[in-house]
């Protein structure tokens, strides 16, 4: 296995209404959440395809969990400064009821019934707690966040033969994530779209 690899592929859900009007606090979560789970599975995928062992169904969730529980803090950042504290508050608390129904449906059809929507939830607070004490500098998380999500992980998927884990989440994963969660932030995140683009005067 190389140490470094090439970059994934990742393509967003697509996040355009045909409705027209704005856009529900509901509709903006769902387009947001479904396209943090989607950049999730894609990102573990692209792991395991580069050698990468998760062992487990329950050790790849926990793996999972912490790359949403990443993405999600992502996104928060995005999109401060574009919203009202309290709409931002609205929208990113619909964002995690919108991926623990997801997380919990999943868990459900691997381990049978049980309470999976809690100790997801707890886990996305914590890591919220404490990716908060880290710094952002124009919109990018610092080595620190990176290091500290990277940590998360390794630990997260317990593995002697995962030595490069860290390094492939900081130089890898992590930077095409951040991309395409900015990316989604500004497609999805605005209760009005953006407007189309003037035709030049003749």
């Amino acid at each position: 296995m190389a140490i470094i690899s090439s970059r994934p592929q990742i393509a967003l859900v697509k996040t355009r209404w045909r409705k027209k009007g704005a856009r529900t606090v509901e509709e903006r979560a769902g387009v947001i959440g479904a396209n943090v789970w989607k950049i999730a599975l894609e990102v573990f995928k692209h792991m395991e395809k580069e050698g990468f062992r998760f062992g487990s169904d329950r050790l790849t969730t926990e793996v999972i969990s912490e790359f949403i529980a990443f993405l999600v803090q992502l996104a928060d950042r995005a999109v401060y400064g574009r919203l009202a504290e309290d709409e931002r508050a609205a929208l990113i608390g619909a964002v995690v009821r919108h991926l623990a129904a997801t997380m919990e449906n999943n868990q459900q059809d691997l381990f049978g019934p049980g309470e999976y929507r809690k100790p997801f939830i707890d886990l996305l607070n914590a890591r919220f707690g404490e990716y908060a004490g880290f710094e952002y500098r124009d919109g990018e998380p610092g080595y620190p966040c990176l290091r500290f999500f990277a940590g998360k992980v390794a630990d997260a998927m317990a593995s002697g033969d995962n030595k490069w884990v860290v390094e492939q989440m900081m130089d890898i994963e992590a930077p095409e994530m951040v991309r395409l969660v900015r990316k989604l932030v500004e497609q999805a995140a605005a209760a009005e779209p953006p407007a189309p683009p003037r035709a030049p005067r003749e």
